[in-house]
């Protein structure tokens, strides 16, 4: 400001001084003249133009946005009014894009600012709020929507304000991915991320501004098979306040999040798990060398794991309490997630107020049956199954939610009640293995048996054939003996017969001859023959007599005397 009047002084004072040399009235204008044809003059006329030009142009660089905020020569702004149209003090509609500008005093006359272009970043939006322009009507909170074609006006402040169409506040419309050159002294611009959609979920949107002109009555959707299947809940046509009834499918939108609520529904099977928290107790069995079994209780906390829905589900049967895990697979279809949306918000809100409680009730139902014992639930896992199944998915179905499969894990029955039964498959694998072994045994001694035998074939053999040999030896010397004993028998008659001839004492004496002679044969020494003379007649007695006397007196006689038996 002060340069600039500095140069208009001087320029007033230079051409002051070069009309009056040209006049030349009077004797100190005449010297005056001189003075102001010089080199001097000159020179205060060019410092006074450049510090007046030195205001009056303006540069922009590429990256910004020249502002104007009108300072001197211009009227006041009316009341609430907050950019300067015309010849008003104040920020200024108009806006100065990249280059040189000459505009005579401008720099005089306003308050230069530079800010930087808006720059929106791919992956978001910019949401803008008009610092002046038309008030919003009541009840609307966001100013009307711009049509496409409309777009680069609405951005155009001069025109957003003197059209009397923008209106003060918040806007519908956002900025896209881009570069703008916007007033900052109207704008105010707020980076938002746009909404992505990931593949296999869905956007339900919950709009806050009807954006079509039409009637939206709220529409109650309830299930194809009755009013009573599904919880009611109000959602509406696209276009209309309210939930949508149509959910965006994936890809990226860019939505203004003032005026559209999305929530996004995973569409893909959900796994929810309750398990842990709970004590673990085991009897665990062993078998001593013995064949004793001896028993020994272990206590093992499960924790509740990251991820699970909840911890496990307490059943209380027969006066016990049981721990049973379950898992549930749910599935929310793309043209039920809206029905998910209305009704209760989102799946985390499903699980924990619908099927979380649902599914402990129907468990607890079922374990306090009085017909239920505590070994069903290892038994007849089946049927307990089937049953939470049956009823869970009936829940779930008044939600929009499909309950595709219930599973039960393996539920922490006391071991009190399971020690007996594995007593007896124990004792009774016991006694089976017992009895395999005694057999296996036998086996091996079969085996070691016939391995042995193989071993001593050759010594089996001779043995045979010793054996052999000795029963035909047998035969044979049974055979000699039966035919000796016949002989005898034989030799008895005949000497039975010879007696009854004879008598017994000559029988006697024959066969004490007949042993003698044969015994003489043998050793011809036993007989020494005398000298006898032999008289008589020619009866037996006589022979005898002569006999006698030949071994009356020899070594035969002694022997004969032996062989007598006694009376």
């Amino acid at each position: 400001m002060i340069l600039a009047i500095v140069g208009l002084v001087l320029l007033a004072y230079g051409g002051y001084c070069l009309i009056k040399a040209r006049t030349g009235k009077t004797a100190w204008q005449n010297a005056m003249s001189d003075a102001q044809s010089s080199l001097t003059t000159w020179a205060i006329v060019l410092v006074g133009a450049f510090l007046i030009f030195s205001r009056s142009f303006v540069i922009v660089d590429a990256g910004e946005v020249g502002h104007l905020k009108r300072v001197f020569a211009a009227g006041d702004m009316a009341p609430g009014q907050v950019i300067a149209v015309g010849l008003q003090k104040g920020p200024k509609a108009e806006v100065l894009p990249p280059g040189f500008h000459f505009i005579p005093f401008v720099r005089v006359l306003n308050e230069v600012e530079y800010f930087p272009v808006v720059e929106v970043s791919e992956g978001q939006l910019g949401f803008l709020v008009a610092r002046d322009g038309v008030p919003l009507r009541d009840n609307q909170f966001l100013a009307d929507p711009w049509a496409e074609a409309d777009y680069t006006k609405m951005l155009n402040a001069k025109h957003f304000l003197t059209e009397g169409v923008g209106q003060k506040g918040p806007q519908f419309t956002v900025l896209r991915p881009g570069v703008y050159r916007l007033n900052m002294y109207l704008w105010e611009v707020k980076m938002q991320n746009a909404l992505d959609v990931p593949t296999g979920h869905v956007a339900v949107v919950r709009s806050n501004v009807q954006t079509e002109d039409r009637d939206c009555p709220d529409v109650m959707t309830t299930a194809s098979g009755g009013t009573n299947e599904r919880v009611s809940m109000p959602v509406v046509s696209k276009g209309c306040v309210g939930v949508w009834d149509e959910p965006l499918p994936p890809g990226r939108y860019y939505l203004n999040q003032a005026a559209f609520v999305p929530t996004i529904i995973p569409t893909r099977l959900q796994t929810w798990e309750y398990k842990g928290g709970y004590t673990d107790r085991k009897i665990n069995l062993t078998v001593t060398d013995e064949g004793k079994i001896t028993q020994q209780e272990t206590e093992t906390p499960v924790e509740v794991p990251k991820g699970a829905a909840d911890r496990a589900i307490m059943v209380r049967v027969e006066g016990w309490t049981v721990p049973v895990e379950m898992r549930v697979v749910v599935q929310v279809h793309p043209k039920d997630a809206p029905i998910v949306v209305a009704s209760v918000g989102d799946l985390e809100r499903i699980e924990n107020s619908i099927i979380t409680p649902s599914i402990r009730d129907i468990l607890r139902t079922i374990g306090g049956d009085k017909e239920r014992k505590v070994l069903d639930f290892l038994e007849k896992r089946d049927e307990i199954t089937s049953l939470v199944e049956r009823a869970v998915a009936g829940e779930g179905l008044k939600a929009g939610v499909t309950i595709q499969e219930v599973r039960m894990g393996e539920p922490a029955i006391p071991p009190e009640l399971l020690v007996a039964r594995l007593r007896e498959q124990l004792a009774g694998q016991l006694e089976e293995t017992y009895l395999k072994e005694r057999e296996a045994q036998a086996l091996r001694i079969e085996t070691e048996k016939a391995r042995a035998l193989a071993d001593q074939q050759p010594e089996l053999v001779k043995a045979e054939i010793a054996k052999q040999a000795a029963e035909f030896q047998r035969e044979q010397l049974r055979l000699q003996g039966e035919g000796e004993k016949l002989k005898l028998n034989e030799i008895a008659e005949g000497q039975r017969s010879i007696a009854n001839v004879l008598g017994q004492e000559r029988t006697l004496q024959l066969q004490m001859l007949e042993k003698l002679l044969a015994a003489a044969v043998e050793n011809p020494d036993i007989i020494k023959v005398p000298n006898v003379s032999v008289t008589g007649g020619t009866s037996l007695e006589g022979g005898a007599a002569v006999l006698g006397q030949l071994l009356g007196g020899s070594n035969a006689a002694q022997f004969t005397q032996r062989q007598r038996p006694s009376n």
